[in-house]
């Protein structure tokens, strides 16, 4: 007798505010596979100053569940809901996690930007760095180096750091 095995999907999920560290070690904790995209900030108090770890996007929780798990998961106490489109949840690409995950990791992203060759609503490629082969579309530009970018499937925007000899005009945004 054959087994089945059941396809594992990337989705986001909002979680209860301010409960992303929880979540993602209770999740953890059963055994299910999440990605919690942290960033490093130094936190000033009156009396001291530490760094800390904060969650990149706030109340997102990223999961990689079967059909099986996908219950699960939403029914523990600190996810509120899947990020969903037309009622169903959103699978989000696998290249998008690891692309998440490779931006988080490298430190020398600052690089110049003219952005007289940009504008908004355009869709654009990287085609160098740690965000090569991700599409999005430009939804502002800020200053001479930074631009924010939308990525569909992740049901949010990116602010990055990034040269025009890294990004390409593209058509249109395949997801």
């Amino acid at each position: 007798m054959q087994v089945l095995k059941r396809p594992y999907f990337w989705h986001a999920i909002y979680t209860r505010s301010r409960a992303e560290k929880r979540l993602y070690q209770e999740l953890c904790s059963k055994n299910i596979e999440c990605y919690l995209p942290l960033c490093r900030e130094l936190k000033q108090w009156s009396d001291r100053s530490k760094w800390v770890e904060e969650p990149l996007l706030r109340s997102y929780l990223f999961v990689k569940v079967s059909e099986r798990e996908y219950y699960n998961v939403i029914n523990t106490n600190l996810a509120v809901r899947y990020v969903t489109f037309e009622g169903k949840a959103v699978p989000i690409p696998e290249g998008q996690i690891e692309a998440l995950r490779i931006f988080l990791k490298d430190k020398n992203r600052k690089v110049d930007l003219c952005s007289n060759q940009l504008k908004k609503g355009e869709s654009v490629e990287v085609v160098a760095g740690p965000l090569k082969g991700i599409r999005g579309e430009i939804i502002q530009i800020r200053g001479k180096n930074r631009i924010l970018i939308r990525f569909d499937s992740l049901g949010t925007c990116v602010f990055t750091d990034i040269g025009l000899d890294k990004i390409k005009q593209v058509e249109s945004v395949v997801l």
